[in-house]
């Protein structure tokens, strides 16, 4: 099974996440989101997959720092991926893309049913 984890390096869930692949020797490929962007394609793909409220994390400090425009903007997913690119951030994190679908967040009994 291919696994393509991606995320920011130094988020918790991230860690989290990497360490439970890791723990039951599940190899993945892991996409830097500081360091390699966010590809529009990938984010379109996976807001039609998942939903704009699951890959757009509201809860963080980025999210909140945005002016009122622009969380107008994200609430609507042709331009909230424009922001997403921007301030990857604001991406759900970790998202990991295998054989069976996506994930969005590491939550341990849906990547114990998936993988």
């Amino acid at each position: 099974m291919s696994i393509h984890l991606y995320g920011i390096p130094n988020c918790d869930t991230v860690r989290k996440a990497r360490k439970w692949l890791e723990a039951r020797e599940l190899e993945y490929a892991f996409h830097d989101f500081k360091q390699e962007g966010a590809d529009p394609a990938n984010l379109k793909e996976w807001i039609a997959d998942k939903g704009l409220d699951i890959v757009l994390n509201k809860r963080g400090t980025t999210y909140r720092k945005l002016s009122d425009d622009e969380k107008a903007a994200a609430g609507d997913p042709d331009r909230a991926v424009a922001l997403l690119v921007q301030h990857p951030s604001m991406i759900k994190r970790p998202v990991a893309v295998h054989s069976g679908g996506t994930l969005v967040g590491f939550k341990e009994e849906e990547w114990s049913a998936a993988f």
